[in-house]
């Protein structure tokens, strides 16, 4: 057994409103350079839809992911090292510009300084490519909310495998049912097809956290990454040549603060911390035969920190004692193995990702509350899960290839938690029945509502920091953000300052700026004039430089 700790995320997706927070500051801070225009590291996107890139999920197009060979092997689904070499300089099997979509901007000089006359000025979108006049028809969000799903909804892959296989049974009645969001970033997987895909060896596997990233001096931009990656989270940087990808927001992890989408998410429904898996099994739990098993063989990875051998051989792979003392407080280990109501996303890719989901439940309280019912009772809800099959198999091709006992059980235990916490809200005694019924314990109900409804900051994200003794090797020179100015912002450096060319990411060089970004004693406004910093701001008030300084009448210019 080899230990090693991998850092994960659990969303919970009751919690998501939509409003791409997470998106945008994800954006502002990571991808706001030339060459990443239609790259979104983080994207939310309205489900049922189509996804960016559009019909990501399609790996009978893309060639994504893993599969087994007839000896039950893993192989690459887009094929071995013969089939890599004969597409190296023309690999068709990956989404072009149009799948994601075309990024522009507005012409607003020409609406700004148009000359009073009787016609109105119009400021026509320009192509951020091409710089020419464009049409709109498509972005990285156009299915919000629903928008068109009448049109375009039966193109969602999932939709389509869920009307297939019930025939005439359902129609296409989404829109009147259900409407969830799923915010996406990079899963980190345990076994990265994008890293197996790679012919010059870039993408790796950090040791210290799991975080899967991009040795820009390595990668020659063969683009084999981007049709490896069965969620499509590889990006191809048409400016540098190079492929990027999330980066797990590294340089904050490794100082013990929350990722830029976590850190800023409006809906709290994040959760950062460490698993403990079995590395010598990931290959044996990869290549489970049955797609519906994966799910059970991806939780038998995962290993209990509490154990005394699981931290005895822990300690004999170097793994740091605080480390082992986080994985135990973990919240993503509670959610996934402990209460077993967080689901990786399409376990079968094969990829063992690191990303969990804990399913909404809201589509069927909603249901009820439109039909006049108490949409809190435990009987109405377990009554309802059992009898709304629709949001359930959906449901159930995102996060367990298509069991939908799972899915079940995790929403009645969803429900179970609502109705027995309501009891005790309105002063009643809590009706343990409630708890039996779903195989819990009122002490875990309790512990379940703690962790998803009212955890503070410091339970939400467990995350150790790094060693100082190690801090030479987690310097990433060799980062996929660390081109062109860094990441995101402008003629910057790593951390958004202007601090000239880039420089490598030492834990000592980001405690020196976060000590004084968010210190008592900032640096002066004027030092800090025109310089937004969203990587290493830590989410108290508006980061210095966001609003101009307001003049001696209080107004702002």
């Amino acid at each position: 057994m080899r230990v090693m700790a991998q850092v994960a995320m659990v969303m919970a997706l009751d919690k998501c409103i939509g409003c791409h927070t997470c998106s945008v500051t994800c954006k502002q801070a990571w991808t706001n350079r030339a060459g990443t225009e239609y790259v979104w590291f983080n994207n939310v996107e309205t489900r049922p839809g189509q996804g960016y890139p559009r019909r990501y999920e399609d790996q009978e197009k893309w060639k994504g992911g893993w599969e087994l060979n007839r000896r039950g092997n893993l192989k690459l689904k887009s094929g071995g090292r013969w089939a890599k070499l004969a597409g190296l300089f023309a690999s068709p099997v990956q989404p072009e510009l149009d799948d994601y979509y075309e990024p522009w901007t507005y012409d607003y000089e020409t609406l700004t300084n148009a000359p009073a006359g009787t016609d109105f000025p119009v400021a026509r979108p320009k192509s951020l490519i091409t710089g020419e006049d464009m049409k709109i028809s498509w972005s990285a969000n156009w299915d919000d909310n629903l928008g068109g799903v009448t049109e375009a909804g039966h193109l969602d892959p999932i939709v389509e495998k869920v009307r297939r296989e019930s025939e005439d049974r359902i129609k296409f009645e989404f829109e009147q049912t259900f409407a969830f969001y799923l915010p996406r970033i990079c899963e980190h997987c345990l076994n990265p097809s994008c890293m197996a895909s790679c012919p010059s060896g870039a993408i790796y596997k950090r040791t210290e956290d799991g975080i899967v990233l991009v040795d820009q001096d390595r990668c020659r931009g063969w683009r084999q990454c981007v049709t490896g990656c069965p969620y499509k989270k590889m990006y191809y940087n048409h400016k540098s040549g190079k492929a990027e990808k999330c980066t797990f927001c590294y340089p904050r992890i490794e100082v013990g603060i929350p990722t830029v989408c976590a850190e800023t998410c409006v809906g709290r429904l994040r959760y950062i911390g460490i698993f403990l898996y079995d590395a010598d099994r990931v290959t044996e739990a990869a290549a489970t035969p049955d797609e519906r098993d994966l799910y059970e063989a991806q939780l038998d990875l995962m290993l209990d920190p509490h154990d005394p051998g699981v931290v005895a051989a822990a300690r004999a792979e170097g793994v740091p004692e605080d480390w082992l003392d986080a994985a135990r407080r973990s919240p993503v280990y509670t959610l996934a193995k402990e209460l077993r109501v967080a689901l990786p996303l399409h376990p079968e890719y094969r990829t063992m990702p690191m990303v969990w989901y804990v399913p909404p439940l809201s589509p069927v309280v909603d249901l009820l509350k439109d039909q006049g019912h108490d949409g809190e009772d435990a009987g109405n809800l377990f009554g309802a899960i059992d009898s709304l099959r629709i949001p359930v198999e959906y449901l159930a091709e995102l996060f367990t290839a298509g069991d939908t006992q799972i899915v079940t059980d995790v929403l009645r235990k969803l429900a179970a938690m609502r109705s027995y916490m309501r009891d005790i809200a309105l002063g009643d005694a809590p009706d343990e029945s409630i708890a039996e019924g779903v195989g819990m314990t009122g002490s875990e109900i309790q512990k379940m509502y703690r962790l998803m409804a009212i955890a503070k900051y410091d339970e939400r994200y467990v995350i150790p920091s790094a060693h100082l003794e190690d801090a030479h090797n987690l310097e990433e020179i060799g980062c996929s953000l660390d081109v062109d100015g860094g990441p995101g912002m402008g003629q910057t450096g790593v951390f958004g300052e202007a601090s000239g060319r880039p420089t490598p990411v030492a834990v000592e060089n980001f405690n020196a700026l976060r000590a004084r970004q968010t210190g008592e004693s900032a640096t002066s406004e004027q030092q800090m004039a025109g310089r937004v910093n969203l990587l290493n701001w830590d989410g108290r008030g508006a980061p210095a430089g966001l609003f101009p300084p307001r003049s001696e009448d209080g107004d702002r210019p």
